[in-house]
């Protein structure tokens, strides 16, 4: 578990104790997200565990999640950040990315990648760029994958 205070968020912390993760909430955050429209609350229980978790808290309520999907050496995924609506506008997704990108036991990783449809601006103060070789990348989408991106188009 690695905590870090911060007076910017009264008495919170972003913390990656997954105890202190709100699964209901970020459930509902994730399902109204442009990303993974009405996704099933198993299918986030399950991302959770399978990734490194970042919630931020204020006043004892968790009010942002991040993740990044990562073999914790070479590479990560920031994936699902989101900041509740009452609290946007702070900073708190840059600071979310940036305890990722920043903190010790991410270092050494060479790549982190993530994806963004209107946030491009924050994630460059974090020095995310465009795909320097994007000929190299490639995707398999499930079918139902490949129907969210179609709708989201």
């Amino acid at each position: 578990m690695i905590t870090q205070d911060d007076d910017a968020l009264d008495d919170g912390a972003l913390d990656d104790d997954r105890a202190r993760l709100d699964v209901a909430r970020i459930h509902g955050w994730l399902a109204s997200s442009y990303w993974s429209p009405g996704i099933a609350r198993d299918v986030v229980e399950r991302a959770i565990a399978g990734s490194h978790c970042l919630g931020a808290y204020r006043d004892g309520a968790q009010i942002g999640f991040a993740r990044a999907i990562t073999d914790h050496a070479t590479f990560a995924w920031i994936a699902d950040v989101w900041i509740d609506e009452a609290a946007r506008g702070q900073g708190l997704g840059q600071r979310m990315v940036g305890w990722f990108v920043d903190h010790p036991a991410f270092s050494g990783i060479r790549r982190f990648a993530l994806v963004t449809a209107d946030a491009h601006g924050v994630y460059a103060k974090q020095g995310f760029a465009p795909l320097m070789r994007p000929g190299r990348y490639m995707e398999r989408l499930s079918p139902q994958g490949a129907a969210l991106l179609e709708a989201a188009s």
